[in-house]
């Protein structure tokens, strides 16, 4: 298994393939590779992402079946099932880089941003508890007391939550705490362009 750094320098140039229109992870491959993982799989890095459609992890980092663990929800936010979930693939498959990747127009973000302003509630009360995990990260750019427009607070909301789920990562399970000090696991933050397609690590 190939440690952090390298698997963070392989989504870079998968992502710089991908941007240039110069993807390998071609459907002609798929069949060969399915039979390989019949016994089993070997992630080479975790990706916590949202479920926008536009936003696939597989295709963005131009790779292919088995190469990366991807778990989605909207907003990329992490709440218990996505910290067991994380730490499922670096334990039992010793992946050492995770990726928290939020996006451009978040609508989990804008959402949280529109309620915030008094300009749209929450629908339901599982929606709720998607827009209380990201509250914090909103308001914590609204506190910091800048005259912004609404599609500049987004933005700045999108990498504040990414941060957030990345600090939770860090410091909300001993398992993933002990792997970064001892074995060299790797957590970082991103940004995806939807206008570009350009991954952004924070």
């Amino acid at each position: 298994m190939i440690d952090g750094a390298a698997a963070l320098e392989c989504l870079r140039e998968g992502n710089r393939r991908f941007v240039e229109k110069q993807t390998v992870a071609t459907p002609d491959s798929h069949q060969e590779r399915r039979n390989a993982l019949v016994s089993g799989q070997e992630p080479f890095a975790i990706v916590l992402g949202c479920s926008d459609s536009r936003v696939p992890a597989e295709l963005v980092f131009d790779q292919g079946f088995g190469d990366l663990f991807v778990i989605r929800v909207a907003g990329n936010i992490v709440a218990p099932s996505q910290v067991g979930s994380v730490e499922f693939a670096a334990a039992r498959f010793d992946t050492r880089l995770v990726v928290v990747m939020g996006h451009s127009q978040c609508g989990a973000i804008v959402a949280t941003v529109e309620e915030l302003l008094g300009e749209a509630p929450a629908e339901s009360r599982n929606l709720r508890s998607i827009v209380d995990r990201v509250k914090p990260s909103v308001q914590s750019v609204l506190a910091g007391g800048k005259s912004i427009d609404k599609d500049t607070l987004v933005d700045e909301a999108v990498r504040a939550n990414v941060r957030a789920s990345v600090d939770h990562l860090l410091h909300g399970s001993e398992l993933l705490e002990e792997l970064v000090r001892t074995d060299g696991l790797l957590v970082v933050g991103a940004e995806y362009s939807l206008e570009t397609g350009i991954v952004t690590f924070l």
